[in-house]
């Protein structure tokens, strides 16, 4: 049996139509900070508000619905444990 990458375990990539189409339902708030975040990632919840000139509230309202569509990934940061930075899974 063999198994591409898109088949190994963890790999939660998504296609390009995958994407568009997940990202096409959500708010513009959402749709900016992934803008944002094919630019330059992985960023943290401050960098993403700094970038995309949003209130933090707001991005971090943007990520929560990124996340819940699964268009956004996390992960501690490496430069700062208690930071979590954010990029997308395309």
């Amino acid at each position: 049996m063999s198994t591409t990458a898109a088949d190994s375990v963890g790999d939660d990539r998504l296609t390009t139509s995958e994407y568009r189409e997940r990202l096409r339902e959500l708010p513009p708030s959402a749709k900016l900070v992934a803008k944002v975040l094919e630019s330059d990632s992985p960023l943290s919840q401050g960098q993403l508000a700094e970038e995309s000139l949003l209130p933090d509230r707001t991005v971090r309202y943007a990520l929560n619905r990124l996340e819940e569509s699964d268009i956004v990934g996390s992960r501690y940061s490496f430069k700062d444990a208690r930071k979590q930075v954010y990029f997308l899974r395309t």
